[in-house]
């Protein structure tokens, strides 16, 4: 089997999976319109050094950009969009192909792609540059450059997601997958404080030479190599032609071996047959205290489902380190870690935003049952809670600690908890509207065609919302000074309150009156 039938397999599940179906038809178009005008905007800003004829700005725009799209690629899927699993690695257990030919179908089918396609529009403008400036042979060589580095993007992106689905898949593993992409995050520690620092002072050596490192790594090193040709430095393509090649062989290796326990379906934790008792936090805390009605059930089974299911764990996985990582790092370099809890806050409702496509088919026993929209939406958003309003704790905590200023953690956990009941007021509702079904997938990231667009959308869409409507108490509790310490933490849950109430009975009405409609909107073609 060759990768060109992959490729046709894929495309021919895309055609059919939107046939029938507007919703996807309409989120393919408006994926292909945002991927044509990033590819537009990233060809313009890559070729602008070479109109301009700047040979340094051209070498730190070419390989700081490549490097952003190599992070980019890297940490987008984890958090925003997900991996397009059209072609799902499982379905392929029972046929007789070798590892090699796996991979290599994968892989091209990946490339195969509105996001690879974009990509290496976008960095074709490098071309354009590198030819303005030291001519055809030069052209070549950074051609080379940008085919290269789009097979690193699309490599890294593979082998990450896959190797942090199948980590998750083990309850014993998790801690592993917490560390692992605390550390990934970490990695952008330093590259963000260089270039603040080097924005503040407009010290541009420090940013020639963060670019100059960076075009020794695989990061930045195949966008490198036609400034090389053009300040003749021949020797340094080879070199860095083997450090991508190195690169690109090391991600394909990795994946395949995080690939067949994804065929197979393995966790490598518990045994079958095992009578280990394995409890979730919550059912240590509360215990039987939960009430015995429809309600009380609903939130044991879901705070189940939170702590076990490996789609919803890698949701607060994503949210913990992002919460406590973003802000650190703005309070480390200085800045004000106060707007960043709030855009903390918003991203802690996310998480909802497809909380039925959790489910899938299985909905059906809930709209069998008869359980009342607002009893559904409340127990599923207790349930989520249980586990977020910690986590805020600990955000605010942290912050505060780090940055010497204890007596701001009560007014920003106010913040926190008003951005997250205000995201919930707008997730709840879009979650019964805009439902989408995820593919049959053992990896907690895949999405089916279009539904990494919508993801991307619903995300946005969420946090845009919030941070507008909850601009008025972050204004207040800017103004206000030292009364704020006082009154931002009851203020702040009650603004937050207030969202949520009105958001949850708006979702729980939408969904009395059109439950079989989000049941087909969830069920996989």
């Amino acid at each position: 089997m060759s990768a060109g039938t992959f490729v046709r397999l894929k495309l021919r599940l895309m055609v059919n999976g939107m046939r029938g179906r507007p919703s996807r038809v309409a989120l393919f178009v408006l994926g292909a319109v945002m991927a044509g005008f990033f590819a537009i905007a990233g060809y313009a800003l890559f070729a602008i050094p070479g109109v301009a004829g700047d040979e340094r700005v051209a070498g730190l725009m070419l390989q700081l950009g490549g490097a952003a799209l190599v992070v980019g690629w890297l940490l987008l899927p984890l958090i925003f969009f997900g991996v397009d699993e059209s072609l799902d690695p499982a379905r392929f257990a029972l046929f007789p192909l070798r590892r090699r030919t796996l991979i290599t179908g994968l892989f091209a089918a990946a490339l195969a792609g509105l996001p690879a396609l974009s990509t290496l529009a976008a960095t074709a403008g490098m071309v354009n540059t590198v030819a303005d400036l030291g001519g055809a042979l030069a052209a070549m060589v950074q051609l080379v450059g940008i085919l290269g580095g789009l097979l690193v993007c699309v490599a890294v992106s593979r082998a990450v997601t896959s190797a942090f689905a199948t980590a998750l898949r083990s309850r014993r593993s998790r801690d592993l997958a917490v560390v692992l992409f605390a550390v990934l995050a970490a990695l952008l520690g330093p590259l963000q404080l260089a270039l603040l620092a080097g924005a503040e002072r407009a010290d541009w050596n420090a940013f020639a030479v963060l670019a100059d490192v960076l075009g020794w790594t695989p990061l930045a090193a195949p966008y490198a190599m036609g400034m090389d040709v053009v300040e003749g430095r021949l020797w340094a393509v080879p070199l860095r032609l083997l450090i991508v090649a190195a690169t690109i062989a090391g991600l394909l290796r990795w994946w395949g071996a995080t690939l067949e326990s994804a065929m197979v379906g393995t966790e490598g934790g518990r045994r079958a047959g095992s009578n280990e008792e394995i409890t979730s936090p919550t059912g240590l805390l509360l215990g039987r205290r939960l009430p015995r009605t429809r309600f009380g059930a609903l939130v044991a089974r879901e705070s189940r489902y939170w702590w076990r299911e490996t789609r919803r764990r890698a949701a607060l996985i994503t949210f913990t380190v992002a919460g406590l990582f973003l802000p650190l790092s703005l309070t480390v370099s200085g800045g004000p870690a106060g707007p960043m809890t709030v855009f903390v806050g918003a991203i802690a409702a996310i998480a909802l935003a497809n909380q039925f496509g959790y489910e899938g088919s299985a909905y059906a026993a809930n709209l069998t049952a008869g359980v009342p929209g607002r009893v559904e939406i409340h127990s599923r958003a207790t349930a989520h809670a249980l586990f977020v309003l910690p986590l805020l704790l600990l955000v605010a905590v942290v912050v505060g600690a780090v940055s010497a200023r204890p007596e701001r953690i009560a007014g920003d956990l106010g913040l926190l908890l008003a951005t997250y009941g205000v995201g919930l007021g707008f997730v709840l509702p879009m979650s019964v509207r805009a439902a989408y079904p995820l593919p049959e997938s053992t990896s907690p990231f895949a999405v089916s065609s279009g539904g990494g667009m919508a993801k991307g959308l619903l995300t946005i869409a969420v946090m845009i919302g919030t941070l507008v409507a909850t601009a008025p108490l972050q204004i207040l509790a800017y103004t206000l000074g030292g009364v704020w310490l006082w009154i931002g933490l009851p203020a702040g849950a009650a603004f937050g309150c207030a969202g949520y109430l009105i958001g949850s009975a708006v979702a729980a009405d939408w969904l009395d009156r059109r439950s079989p409609e989000l049941l087909a909107a969830v069920t996989a073609s």
